[in-house]
């Protein structure tokens, strides 16, 4: 496939499938994007609102509908694929709201899982923005993935392709959540717990309602167990693998008057791990006096902290919409070595800190201009300031790099990074008649660190309605990617010559902003009421394409730029939905690769950077093959029963080159089955049970080799799981 990649990206519109996987295509009508908080969120109200009209002003017939279209109206998706999870479908994964969002955007086409949660879309690695009511929220260092709670969402939307100019920065994905109401859902709450397999508990609490000009949403919940990092080793009962989570996440809104609403979210998280051992490992080096140390034995932890805040006002001023926000995100990564263990086996112990404060000013508006046009611009501000500190135990070397003594030495590195990112965009949307939408604009970004760099992005995207069941999208996007600063590491590898931790070569450690074109095409086609299917393709030819890797025991990565990439993949999606049937199934090809390491070398051998200096390499994330599917039957309204899949050909390893061959295929089943009960006077209480990996195939994520990779990593084995949730109202 060349750059002419042709491409089905097809869709069902947001909420057609009420319990499946929806994806959209991009429409003009940007009322259909989501069901507005005037809806119950039911079949009808949701299909209503997917046929009307465009709407280019807002209306005050009720304050709270007309804010969230105007948000909507803030979010055009012309140009760019969109796949859209609501709450019925979250619901209807074996753990329904217990499923991690990382686990919930796994269902979505051209994604691909990694180790640590981590998740790459179209041959991305990371690079995901995530937006919460319209606002962007930073990345914390440890993924935010694995920050906010399932249950927080009304709907998410994974938007990628060619994305229009309002969208930059982080440009493999935007991740786009819609969170709960109180003015949705009344006064009421919910207690539950999800407990199982390996020491899995799981309590949860939610309050929610509204009175006069307020609303209100909190949640909260508590996790542990026994596998909280992938298992080293296929073993079904990992070695020092437990993990203590906490997450709350809370949005208080405030109604001014008819036309303004003023609104504040904020969200909290607390995670401690144990780094799994993998047993039977030999030491490489002598402490003291002892040799021998039980790698079964080692007490490696990581300890995670992220807490953001944001402050928004959103309205309507004449004929325009407008929504102006401030907030910060705050994150901190703690490793705690094991001392004796981790010089034995690697020559370093490191104890590791990392903390990264993110201040954020964000304004979008929209206005139309006559019947045809509707003008969009905006502007964000992001001020980060970041520290990292290394304090490490070594061993001298000889000039061979053999161990001189075993006597170990100290070495503190510390480092202050601040960094400053401005952007601007403005972009029109043109109805050129019932069939043709052209959205054409331009984006600016300018990102200081270690040195200033910016672009100016042209963008644009063209949908054409062929018929009623037709529709086909293409779209061009130029995009700029600065280095993500959480993952920085400017650290002065000098200190470490002459010891067991000197970096196999020198080079240059300041990563540099990514430059690419980004080509789309996709066409959707509906097949009667029921089923829905797309194609789509994209292609990216790219300047100093980014990358990460984890380059030593802490479950923190360092990012790096090949001096070319390019990217290129197709995706098939197929969503059925009739009577008690509901049904998704997505298959993905991919591949992604890249050339000559420019920045990070240091962490390279040097025979490794001379063969990725002349040759194309496929980068460590990519992978062949990707498919995930699901159908679900109901009985009734309260009882069903549900079945999804992960197929992928597997990530990349080395057989003699970097990251030369692929990790063999698998395949995960997972099966649910859901009934409501009616227990007297306590009313309705909701059950589902849920069995992951239902076969118990044992898969390896990663083998230990590639660029950038720190260890093995295997998939959970067969899980048994009981969730018990009771809904109140008062």
């Amino acid at each position: 496939m060349k750059r002419s990649l042709l491409a089905l990206s097809l869709a069902v519109a947001l909420g057609a499938v009420p319990a499946a996987f929806a994806q959209t295509s991009p429409t003009p009508d940007t009322s259909t994007v989501a069901t507005s908080a005037a809806s119950d969120g039911n079949d009808a109200d949701t299909t209503s609102a997917r046929n009307k009209p465009k709407v280019k002003q807002l209306g005050a017939v009720d304050v709270s509908a007309a804010l969230d279209q105007s948000r909507n109206s803030l979010s055009p998706d012309t140009g760019s694929s969109q796949y859209v999870i609501d709450q019925k479908a979250i619901q209807q994964l074996p753990l329904g709201d217990s499923t991690p969002l990382n686990q919930v955007i796994l269902q979505a086409p051209g994604v691909v899982q990694d180790s640590y949660g981590g998740l790459h879309v179209r041959g991305d690695h990371a690079n995901l923005q995530y937006r919460i009511n319209g606002v962007i929220i930073p990345e914390s260092i440890s993924g935010f993935g694995q920050t906010l709670d399932a249950r927080t969402i009304q709907s998410v939307k994974l938007l990628d392709g060619a994305l229009p100019a309002q969208y930059g920065l982080r440009t493999a994905a935007v991740v786009d959540i819609d969170t709960k109401s109180g003015h949705d859902l009344g006064n009421g709450g919910s207690i539950g717990i999800t407990g199982g397999s390996f020491g899995t508990l799981n309590p949860n609490a939610s309050l929610w309602g509204s009175s006069d000009r307020w609303s209100w949403f909190v949640t909260a919940n508590y996790l542990e167990n026994d596998v909280g990092i992938e298992n080293p080793t296929s073993s079904r009962t990992p070695i020092h693998d437990h993990t203590n989570q906490v997450k709350g996440f809370g949005d208080i809104s405030y109604l001014i008057n008819n036309d303004t609403r003023i609104s504040f979210m904020f969200g909290a998280t607390n995670n401690r791990f144990e780094i799994p051992n993998n047993p039977n490992q030999e030491p490489q080096f002598g402490y003291l006096d002892q040799t021998d140390f039980n790698s079964a034995d080692l007490n490696e932890r990581q300890k995670e902290q992220t807490r953001f805040g944001v402050l928004s006002l959103q309205g309507k001023w004449g004929k325009t919409n407008y929504q102006m926000s401030l907030g910060q995100r705050y994150s901190t990564v703690n490793f705690l070595p094991d001392e004796v263990g981790d010089l034995m086996f690697n020559g370093v112990a490191s104890t590791i800190n990392r903390s990264n404060r993110a201040s954020t000013l964000q304004a979008d508006f929209a206005t139309p201009l006559g019947d045809s046009h509707t003008l969009r611009y905006g502007i964000y501000g992001e001020f980060e300031r970041g520290n990292i500190s290394n304090n490490s135990l070594v061993f001298p070397a000889n000039p061979d790099g053999s161990q001189a003594s075993t006597t170990p030495i100290g070495i503190y590195d510390a480092t202050n990074l601040l960094a400053r990112t401005w952007s601007a965009y403005l972009q029109d949307e043109w109805s050129i008649g019932d069939k043709w939408t052209v959205n054409y604009g331009v984006r600016g970004d300018r990102y200081e660190l270690f040195r200033t760099e910016s672009q100016l992005s042209p963008r644009l995207g063209v949908v054409y309605q062929a018929t009623d069941s037709t529709t086909i999208h293409a779209g061009y996007s130029r995009y700029f990617t600065p280095p993500a600063t959480e993952v920085i590491d400017d650290s002065n590898i000098a200190r470490f010559n002459g010891t067991t931790n000197e970096l196999p070569s020198g080079g240059n450690n300041l990563p540099l902003s990514e430059r690419s074109d980004y080509f789309d095409l996709g066409i959707q086609q509906q097949f009667g009421s029921s089923l829905t299917v797309g194609l789509d393709g994209y292609y990216r030819k790219v300047s100093r394409l980014q990358d990460e890797g984890q380059f030593g025991a802490a479950l923190i990565y360092s990012n790096f730029n090949y001096d070319f990439g390019r990217i290129r993949g197709a995706e098939l999606t197929v969503n059925y939905d009739n009577g008690p049937v509901s049904a998704y199934f997505n298959l993905s090809f991919s591949r992604a690769m890249g050339k000559r390491v420019i920045t990070g070398q240091y962490n390279f051998d040097e025979d490794e950077l001379a063969y990725i200096y002349d040759n194309w390499i496929h980068l460590d994330h990519d992978q062949k093959l990707a498919s995930s599917g699901g159908i679900t039957y109901s009985f009734s309204e309260a009882t069903r029963v549900g079945a999804d899949y992960l197929f992928g050909s597997g990530l990349r390893k080395d057989s003699g080159v970097p990251n030369g061959a692929s990790l063999p295929y698998y395949f995960q089943l997972n099966l649910n089955v859901a009934h409501d009960f009616n227990v007297g006077s306590l009313g309705k209480l909701k059950t589902q049970l849920a069995l992951i990996n239902a076969l118990d195939r044992t898969y390896e994520l990663r083998d230990g080799t590639g660029v950038g990779v720190g260890a093995p990593q295997f998939a959970p084995r067969r899980g048994l799981y009981l969730t018990v949730q009771k809904d109140f109202s008062f």
